[in-house]
């Protein structure tokens, strides 16, 4: 028997795998430290770092990879690139007619300002700010325009808004790339008005064509009846200068009448009295010579 326990495996010290597993945990402790220490900050993002000690610190980490001290400090990532975001606003003209318009706004932070923006802001800084500042600085410019001229003056109308707002953003450090207005419409009722009021117009301009008719065919009876009795007079001054008109005249319709039969394919009994043919008897000539 104790030669057998001689024979038996030396046994290992008792503080070994103690002092193995110590180490893997600190190997283990190292490589989490190691991963915590480093972040990256991507392309189009900015970043700030918040020490548990001095808070938000001052300066803006740019692109790349940057180390903290794991456990006391800790990044903060921005997105720096230029958003698009359409707000719309429901405000009164100067003539007090209520107007809804959109507006499409490209906005971004201010990459030197992000410890600001963060303090007071946090990250959602846009939802926070892009609305209430875009409705007062619509009202204010709106307000002083008719809404007419919120149509014709539409352009001069978007400058304004986007000049002001723009140094309204500066004030929470936004950056404004553009500011356009997308959409403008009035109420019904102003609709409604402005449609009646084309209706209006448009009959407006059609009675006054009317009457300036009525004037033109006034004009033309006028001139007409000048013309039958200027031709009338000159008729009775050649009657009384020459009776020998008179028959002229007879021998010229007789002549249209004669032509008039000669083309009809009909055949008609008439006297010479109703076609005033009888222009030839010895009557009218007696007569004519005698006054001759």
């Amino acid at each position: 028997k104790s030669k057998g326990r001689d024979m038996a495996a030396p046994r290992m010290p008792s503080g070994l795998p103690a002092a193995a597993g110590s180490a893997l945990i600190a190997l283990g402790g190292l490589g989490v430290a190691a991963y915590n220490s480093v972040f990256t900050v991507e392309g189009g993002h900015r970043a700030i770092v918040f020490n548990r000690f001095v808070g938000v610190k001052e300066q803006v980490y740019s692109e790349g990879m940057h180390f903290v001290i794991p456990g006391f400090e800790w990044p903060v990532i921005f997105d720096v690139r230029t958003r698009p975001r359409s707000l719309k606003s429901l405000t009164g003209s100067k003539d007090l007619q209520m107007v809804n318009i959109t507006l499409r706004v490209l906005s971004k932070p201010d990459p030197f300002a992000l410890p600001f923006i963060y303090r007071r802001l946090n990250k959602d800084y846009d939802e926070r700010v892009l609305p209430s500042i875009v409705n007062e600085v619509t009202k204010a410019v709106v307000a002083k325009y008719n809404a007419s001229e919120l149509l014709t003056k539409r352009e001069e109308v978007s400058k304004a808004i986007r000049d002001a707002l723009v140094l309204r953003a500066m004030d929470f450090k936004i950056l404004l790339d553009d500011v356009a207005i997308t959409h403008l419409s009035f109420s019904r009722e102003y609709t409604n008005a402005v449609e009646a009021k084309q209706v209006a117009q448009q009959d407006a301009e059609r009675a006054k064509y009317v009457v300036m008719k009525a004037i033109q065919e006034k004009m033309s009876i006028v001139l007409k009846a000048k013309g039958e009795a200027a031709s009338a007079a000159l008729i009775g001054q050649a009657i009384k200068d020459n009776p020998g008109f008179v028959q002229l005249r007879r021998i010229d319709a007789a002549r249209d009448i004669a032509t008039t039969l000669s083309k009809s394919q009909n055949k008609l009994y008439l006297d010479t009295d109703a076609l005033m043919l009888n222009i030839g008897s010895m009557q009218d000539l007696t007569k004519f010579g005698s006054k001759k």
